[in-house]
């Protein structure tokens, strides 16, 4: 799905900083970023309460307006922007889920390790993108593949999973997911 003209409109005015036009653009993807926080923290069996899930949204939308809309600036428009803000939604709440697991208690405080920076954010986020620029066009090619193949194409592009991470829930060794999925891409493409 591309960048509709409705999108591309609000995108702009965000970025020209005209009156009202983070609070149209909030208005209309915070049911996105909501839901996405719902998936990914469900998708990895991690139950958050009301106030943790605002505290994740508010998160999204502080990466997204820092540095003069710095993630937002980097979109390059060739996909939809809700698929962009899905995945950048994704990427910030796997990284505080990430966090959430690794503090520390002192003295019966939790203290969190350091905070990933705005540049570490986007930057992953942009390799997401490019992983999943193309997310409907692999979900209609998925039917190219034997079930495991299509398992780990969905894991590694859709679900934004590492190869370790895919190495796990598959049962095998993290060197084969790379040569795995060049094999997939290779059916899916027609070229095998």
């Amino acid at each position: 799905m591309s960048l509709s003209d409705v999108d591309r409109l609000l995108l702009q005015r965000c970025l020209d900083r005209e009156p009202r036009a983070w609070e149209n653009f909030v208005d209309r993807f915070v049911g996105l970023v909501v839901h996405v926080v719902h998936r990914t923290t469900a998708g990895r069996g991690v139950k958050i309460d009301e106030a943790t899930r605002d505290d994740y949204v508010a998160e999204v939308f502080l990466v997204l307006i820092r540095h003069d809309f710095a993630v937002l600036r980097r979109f390059r428009r060739q996909c939809s922007l809700a698929t962009y803000l899905t995945v950048i939604a994704r990427r910030v709440i796997v990284r505080r889920l990430h966090q959430s697991q690794r503090d520390t208690v002192v003295d019966g405080t939790r203290v969190p390790p350091q905070v990933a920076t705005d540049q570490q954010v986007a930057g992953s986020s942009i390799t997401e993108i490019q992983r999943i620029d193309n997310a409907e066009e692999i979900e209609h090619l998925l039917s190219r593949l034997d079930a495991r193949e299509a398992h780990v194409v969905r894991m590694y592009h859709l679900e934004g999973k590492t190869y370790h991470e895919i190495s796990q829930a598959v049962g095998v060794n993290e060197n084969t997911i790379g040569p795995l999925l060049h094999r997939a891409r290779q059916k899916m493409h027609g070229q095998s």
